[in-house]
């Protein structure tokens, strides 16, 4: 087979023997080529991607710093897990009694568990009897930090694993029925909203609210100022509004207090209950107490009963005791009400107790166009209403028959398709409630 040599042309090989422009060269050419139109359009392009790019950038910024201050709130929750789980327990102790120096040698003679440890593990000149909540006490010394001067009878404490020295001072143990009485909202209610009660608005404020704002008076008369006030009449007719609009007017811790609520099926606990709560109420002072129906627990003491009447009459007598003990009640003010103070104990309505009895009675014609006018105030009304007339037709109503009559006087307006109430609504309303205020029983209402 024979080979026949081929030959290239020589001029495609001197073409790519030639060298290639620069890019920097070829843009700057491309650039010479373009109109000043293209060239400012290329870089109003040019500028629009760098921009969405930096937009872009500053997106993936934000999200990284998020997670970043997510990790870091994961870090420190994780952080105070550990140390809560690596940190030693304290024991929870009550304080029984003060001692100086020589007390101190006298108790740890006659053989207090584990007081010569105590002692000398303590730094404070003060010594303290503390009893532990497994029962034991202790002769036991104070941190530095701790003031001294507040560690009277009762104080809750928390003491040292090894040492048992006092590290800080706890708040008084609260049962939750009472924290949630403190948590009670009385709303905004003012003297100026309750209509036909001026006489026991006076009364009631001079035993409450004037010992509180003004205690001077009563030191430099003499006489010591009223504990509380009782508060009875028909239902409706405004004792627990009177009460609520005292909780606004003053700027006082308020604890309202239902008293069937109080009554508990276990021995003791309803006592216990009555003394968590006067033991709260000084601890907060200034403090209202409100006991609504007072007719629960404060019934008339008899020989005969069951168990659960004998169970009422002690939490009777405990209530009786903390009202009148030994123990003085300073600025903590009782307001009780209900409607049967016939069936109340005498020793609950005796002076000394409840010093002032209020009979807050069914209003009569010009209390009734008062508490009408106050009801109607925030109501759309179609013209001039004649509450006169309304009111003469509203004999035996009391205030909330009279707020119902407003109410269902928008009733009607609202089944004629009308915005605002006429003259009309509130006769049909009134007329409707009157017929019905026939069913109900009557109570005579003597003064105490």
């Amino acid at each position: 087979m024979r080979l026949v040599p081929t030959f290239c042309h020589p001029w495609p090989l001197a073409q790519a023997q030639q060298p290639k422009a620069p890019a920097g060269e070829e843009t700057n050419s491309d650039q010479a080529n373009m109109s000043p139109e293209e060239e400012r359009q290329a870089a109003l392009n040019s500028y629009r991607a760098k921009l969405i790019e930096s937009r872009e950038w500053e997106a993936k910024l934000k999200n990284l710093r998020l997670e970043i201050k997510g990790l870091q709130k994961e870090f420190d929750r994780t952080e105070d897990n550990i140390k809560a789980l690596q940190s030693v327990g304290q024991i929870i102790g009550e304080v029984l009694k003060q001692l100086d120096e020589e007390r101190c040698e006298q108790h740890l003679l006659l053989g207090l568990r584990d007081g010569p440890r105590a002692v000398t593990a303590g730094n404070a000149v003060r010594w303290l009897i503390v009893k532990a909540s497994s029962g034991p006490r202790y002769v036991v010394g104070c941190r530095s930090k701790v003031d001294k001067a507040k560690m009277k009878q009762g104080t809750r404490v928390a003491l040292d694993m090894t040492t048992l020295t006092i590290m800080r001072m706890l708040p008084r143990e609260v049962d939750p029925l009472v924290y949630n009485m403190s948590l009670e909202d009385p709303g905004q209610v003012s003297f100026a909203g309750i209509g036909g009660l001026n006489d026991q608005i006076r009364e009631l404020r001079e035993v409450i609210e004037l010992p509180l704002k003004n205690p001077e008076l009563f030191l430099r008369v003499g006489i010591k100022p009223p504990k509380g006030v009782l508060l009875y009449g028909p239902p409706g007719t405004g004792k627990t509004l009177l009460a609520r609009a005292v909780a606004c007017s003053l700027e006082t811790n308020f604890l309202k207090v239902v008293s069937s609520a109080i009554v508990d099926k276990y021995i003791g606990e309803s006592a216990r209950l009555i003394r968590e709560m006067f033991g709260y109420a000084k601890e907060h002072e200034p403090c209202i107490i409100f006991m609504d129906e007072i007719d629960a627990i404060g019934g008339r003491r008899f020989s005969e009963g069951t168990s659960a009447d004998r169970e009422i009459q002690r939490t009777l007598m405990e209530l009786l005791n903390q009202l009148d003990g030994f123990d003085y009640l300073g600025k903590t003010k009782i307001i009780m009400a209900t409607n049967r103070p016939d069936t109340l104990d005498p020793a609950l309505l005796r002076a000394g107790r409840l010093d002032r009895k209020l009979e807050i009675p069914l209003p009569n014609e010009v209390g009734r166009l008062e508490i009408l006018k106050i009801h109607a105030a925030g109501v759309c009304l179609d013209g001039d209403i004649d509450f006169e007339s309304v009111v003469k037709m509203s004999d035996g109503l009391n205030g909330a028959d009279l707020r119902n009559v407003v109410t269902e006087a928008g009733l009607f307006a609202i089944k004629d398709y009308r915005d605002s109430i006429n003259q009309d609504d509130f006769n049909k309303a009134v007329r409707k409630l009157a017929e019905a205020k026939k069913l109900e029983g009557k109570l005579d209402y003597q003064k105490l």
